[in-house]
């Protein structure tokens, strides 16, 4: 699955599948080190997660390893001086 990333603001981005946000992901605490968070926007039938939700919301300690869980997907930030990359 080819999964984008595109930034709403500092620390929040909606996860985009196939054209559709199915995911929020967004770094919690105020204060080093954050956690990050990818949680669907509909709870669905385990049977119907876009892999790799197993769960409605998963917990990872960097951004970086939140999109090496999802394949490494674009991401589109919205600082003007900073171009889409992929993590």
């Amino acid at each position: 699955m080819t999964y984008r990333l595109i930034q709403l603001a500092p620390g929040a981005y909606d996860l985009i599948l196939y054209d559709n946000v199915v995911a929020s992901v967004v770094r919690n605490g105020s204060r080093q080190p954050y956690t990050w968070t990818a949680e669907l926007l509909e709870d669905l039938p385990r049977s119907k997660r876009p892999a790799p939700f197993r769960n409605i919301e998963h917990d990872f300690s960097s951004l970086d390893e939140l999109c090496a869980w999802l394949g490494h997907p674009q991401v589109q930030t919205n600082n003007r001086h900073t171009a889409a990359r992929a993590l």
